[in-house]
């Protein structure tokens, strides 16, 4: 009996993990699609640093996704199709704004993420969680550094 229910409670455990997985693909295939739109419309000589560099975003965003897409389908899940909604600016301020807060947001997700995986002893893919982690929080040091402003905190709480 006590073996059903332990079984029980992680099938839970890997489907609450393969929801947020899911959740965090939709944020990586919005993170392509922004990183896409705002390297090509980012105009005027202070932006063409960071449009080269959004492009090079756009590219391990899409590594992400497919590790992310991966694990999922390890998990027993199905990878969602359906990004999470792209803002869009004509300021390029605002847009890099928007990537910065989807960065931060995305970080403190992906460490929750690692969590639910130790838990129920998937530590592979908590270590390539990880190794997202830390391009996802070098995205977020070249759009702040872009900004002018410092790189946001992530705290367990919040961002």
């Amino acid at each position: 009996m006590a073996k059903t229910k332990e079984n029980s409670g992680t099938k839970k455990a890997v489907q609450e993990l393969i929801d947020a997985l899911n959740g965090d693909l939709a944020r990586e295939y919005q993170a392509i699609i922004a990183y896409t739109v705002y390297s090509s419309v980012l105009t005027g000589a202070q932006w063409m640093n960071i449009a080269a560099e959004l492009k090079k975003h756009a590219h391990e965003e899409l590594q992400h996704a497919l590790i992310i897409a991966d694990q999922i389908d390890y998990l027993g899940g199905s990878p969602t199709a359906t990004p999470k909604p792209v803002k869009l600016s004509k300021k390029a301020e605002e847009m890099l704004r928007f990537d910065l807060d989807n960065e931060t947001e995305t970080i403190k997700n992906y460490r929750q993420r690692v969590k639910q995986a130790e838990a129920i002893g998937h530590y592979a893919l908590a270590d390539q969680l990880r190794t997202i982690i830390a391009q996802e929080q070098e995205h977020q040091h070249d759009l702040a550094t872009a900004l002018g402003i410092d790189v946001p905190h992530v705290f367990e709480g919040g961002a």
